[in-house]
């Protein structure tokens, strides 16, 4: 077994197809892709796809395969990475990851509790979606990382707040002449689900709806914070979203809390266990005093 056989194999379960694991992934042919899974199948010795004409699933084999892949995965890339670390030993790095929009609640006090060490550290600063937070912890390139507790990648995660949702809708909405918003009020209006970069996020929205017995009419499905609001703005729809984006919310776009019980979103920070960094040892140290920082920002 090679380690193409792996990255091949994480490619096509990820995307879910074949062809654009091939064309967008992998940037080879869907015919030499195909061969490589069936060596990888004989190889394991059980089938680890189901394939059909709606594209490919991972068997209850291929479920259990692939964490233990990604793991294989990542640990070789922090391996690499650890490697050319120490063949420029100048500077130590600190790589701070955040949730595209966290950095504007978190990453002022965070270099806050940095700064004694600044001079002597460089300090890289980058935002993107969770999973892509997650698997840049997992090979290495990221330190810490203020994003949603993503599985599958022998992470460990500390909930540093929970946020509320709210909803998002046109600035002239007329649901914006109410105080609260319930959740039957989001019947029938087009509304801005969230897409699969957004899995925890999707989760909790599509589990908050069906306790509440609404079906809303999906009128697209996105995962850009910004898109979001454009959508909204544009297609005159609304959204369920966790409440720090009304920090970057335009003049076209307001927010209104639910009434009742208000689902929550964890936004937690994520390191791995086997960066054993002495600077992201001395972060974790922090972060209790951090958290409390942040929550005693007035609202």
């Amino acid at each position: 077994m090679e380690l193409r056989h792996l990255r091949y194999f994480i490619a096509v379960a990820e995307t879910g197809s074949l062809t654009e694991a091939a064309a967008n992934r992998l940037h080879t042919s869907q015919p030499s892709l195909s061969r490589q899974i069936r060596d990888l199948e004989d190889q394991v010795g059980v089938a680890l796809l189901l394939r059909s004409a709606r594209g490919v699933e991972l068997t209850e084999a291929g479920k259990a395969f692939i964490d233990h892949a990604r793991l294989a995965m990542a640990q070789v890339d922090a391996a690499v990475e650890a490697a050319r670390r120490a063949a420029q030993p100048a500077r130590p790095r600190f790589a701070l990851g955040f949730l595209t929009g966290q950095e504007m609640t978190w990453l002022t006090d965070a270099m806050h509790l940095l700064r004694e060490e600044l001079p002597a550290i460089e300090v890289t600063v980058s935002s993107d979606y969770s999973p892509e937070l997650g698997a840049a912890l997992a090979h290495g390139k990221l330190d810490v990382a203020f994003m949603r507790a993503e599985p599958g990648y022998g992470l460990e995660y500390k909930v540093v707040t929970r946020e509320p949702l709210v909803v998002l809708m046109p600035s002239d909405h007329p649901l914006t002449a109410r105080k609260t918003v319930r959740p039957d009020d989001l019947r029938h209006e087009p509304f801005i689900a969230m897409a699969d970069k957004a899995k925890v996020l999707r989760q909790v929205i599509d589990a908050y709806l069906a306790e509440a017995g609404v079906e809303v009419d999906v009128a697209q499905r996105v995962d850009n914070p910004a898109m979001v609001m454009s959508l909204i703005a544009s297609m005159r729809a609304v959204t369920l979203i966790p409440a720090y984006v009304q920090n970057l919310m335009p003049w076209s776009v307001v927010s209104r809390p639910l009434e009742g019980e208000v689902p929550t979103i964890e936004l937690v920070m994520g390191y791995s266990p086997r960066n054993t960094a002495p600077i992201v040892s001395l972060f974790l140290s922090r972060v209790d005093e951090l958290i409390s920082r942040i929550a005693k920002r007035p609202a």
